[in-house]
This record gives structure tokens, C-alpha cells and sequence, in this order.
């Protein structure tokens, strides 16, 4: 028995989704080109100098760096962790992982914040975008490697471009939440006082939405480790490099090996976000 529709022939959606995509890759050409050469430059800069000191160096300042903002445990942890992986040899896949997923976190929150609070400020743009972020977050992550390929070639920026797109909506929803679960007591406190809507956001809304905001920042880069297997299939490199490889070789050990360095990485990254947003006297 024939499965095709009755009566009319398939519509043609993939049709449309090629020919926009041509028709974007050919009218923003230039803008995609720039952005590749900026962000490109800017991932093999901070690769170049975190791999230019001698691993110690670098693992000494990021286990001071997280000692500061998370606490005594979570900086040796961080350093026992770093030091395993310098001992694995994966030392410079894990500082490229590391440096993919800085950019696509700083992007990824430089859009997210500024949606979020125009969400938490206005019913309609909430309305609006929430549907969007459904859409965002069930759209298998594979997908977003397609339009990223012609856009920016492959390579690291298309990597960052899917992964961007894939761990962008958990900082819009929990900044929008941080936003709406302020206590209306205290913005109508603050209305009363004179406040204008900048002074009501910034010294009243956003300080008491950091927490609820830190652990939307803490899923994105959550989201965007979940990326590096994925993204190494268009040439990002790093420790989902090594994985890749591993599986087109059958290596199940080194598999093994580049797995537990991306939830080291992954460990590293979560305990530090999650103690920054807070108050000073919980850190240990």
C-alpha cells in the first residue's frame, strides 16, 4: 500500500529551508566571514597562550583562580583534576575544549541576558520567545551542524555557532524566572522611593535574580560540554576530538580516557558557577 499523502503531493518545506539557507549564506556572506575571522582569531589566541607556559603554570592559576571565587575544596580539586588530565596527555585537547567552550558560553550569555530581562520585564516578548525556546531545546542537537557548515565552514566556529544555538535557551528561561520571582514587595518599595526603571533593574531586580541567573549560566556551559563529541564532527578538535577518533579507530580505552577528561572539565566548571552566585559566607 502506497504511504504517500492522498490527494496532494509532499509539501515542499525542505525546499524552503535550502533555499533560505542559500539565500542568508549568500546575502550575509561578508558578516559571516568577519565573524569567522574574529572568533577564529580570538579561539587560537587564547589556545596559543594558555598552551605557551608550561601546564603547571596554568593549572597552578586556575586552581588559585577557583580556590578565590569557590572555596578551599574546589581549588585543589581543580588542581588534582587538571593535573590527572596533563597526566593522560590530553592536556592540550583539554585547553582547546576549554577555550571552545569559554567563547560559545561568553556569546551564548551576551545574547541570552539582555532576551531574558526583556522577558522578565514584558509579558508579551515572554509569550513571544518561550515557544522559540522549545523549539531550540527539542530540535536534536545533530541538526544545527547543517546550517553552521555553510555559514562558517567547518572548523571550531561552526562548532561554536551549533553550540551557541544549543545551549542558549536555559539562560534565557532562568534569567526570565530570576527576574519574575523578585518579591513585587520590594519593587513597589523601590517605585515608591522614585526609582526609575533602570535603577529599579539594575539595584533591585538583577542582584536578587544573580543566584537564579548563575545557574542558568551553570546549564549553558553544561550544554555546551555536551557539545564538544558532537561538534567534533566538523572539526572542532579538542577532548571530543579524541573521543571521535577513538571511535572511528575502535579504541575504547582512549575513548574511555577523553570521556572522563570532558566530565572532569565538566565537574571543574560546575562547582565554580555554582558558588558564584552565593553569598561569600556558604563558600568553604
Amino acid at each position: 500500500m502506497s504511504q504517500d499523502f492522498p490527494f496532494v503531493g509532499k509539501f515542499p518545506l525542505s525546499d524552503y529551508i535550502d533555499d533560505g539557507l542559500d539565500w542568508l549564506t549568500t546575502t550575509f556572506s561578508g558578516v559571516t566571514r568577519a565573524i569567522s575571522t574574529v572568533l577564529g582569531n580570538g579561539v587560537e589566541g587564547v589556545v596559543t597562550a594558555l598552551s605557551f607556559p608550561p601546564p603547571w603554570v596554568v593549572i597552578l592559576g586556575f586552581a588559585a583562580l577557583a580556590w578565590y571565587l569557590a572555596g578551599r575544596r574546589v581549588g585543589i580539586g581543580t588542581a588534582a583534576g587538571l593535573l590527572f588530565l596533563w597526566n593522560l596527555q590530553l592536556w592540550q585537547a583539554t585547553v582547546e575544549t576549554f577555550t571552545l567552550v569559554l567563547f560559545a558560553t561568553a556569546v551564548a550569555v551576551a545574547i541570552a541576558l539582555p532576551l531574558g530581562i526583556l522577558g522578565g520585564l514584558s509579558d508579551r516578548f515572554k509569550a513571544a520567545v518561550m515557544p522559540v525556546l522549545d523549539f531550540m531545546q527539542t530540535m536534536p542537537a545533530f541538526v544545527y551542524l547543517i546550517p553552521a557548515i555553510p555559514f562558517f565552514g567547518l572548523g571550531q566556529v561552526s562548532a561554536m555557532f551549533a553550540t551557541v544555538i544549543f545551549s542558549m535557551p536555559p539562560a534565557i528561561r532562568l534569567t526570565i524566572l530570576g527576574i519574575r520571582q523578585v518579591p513585587k514587595e520590594l519593587v513597589e518599595a523601590s517605585d515608591a522611593f522614585g526609582a526609575n526603571w533602570r535603577q529599579k533593574l539594575f539595584k533591585v531586580q538583577m542582584p536578587l535574580a544573580v543566584p537564579t541567573i548563575m545557574a542558568g549560566i551553570n546549564q549553558t556551559i553544561m550544554l555546551a560540554l555536551s557539545m564538544v563529541v558532537i561538534a567534533a564532527m566538523i572539526g572542532a578538535g579538542g577532548l571530543g576530538g579524541e573521543v571521535w577518533r577513538a571511535i572511528q579507530r575502535l579504541q575504547p580505552g582512549n575513548g574511555f580516557e577523553a570521556g572522563i577528561a570532558i566530565v572532569i572539565l565538566a565537574m571543574i566548571l560546575d562547582r565554580v558557577t555554582q558558588k558564584i552566585g552565593q553569598p561569600k559566607k556558604k563558600q568553604q
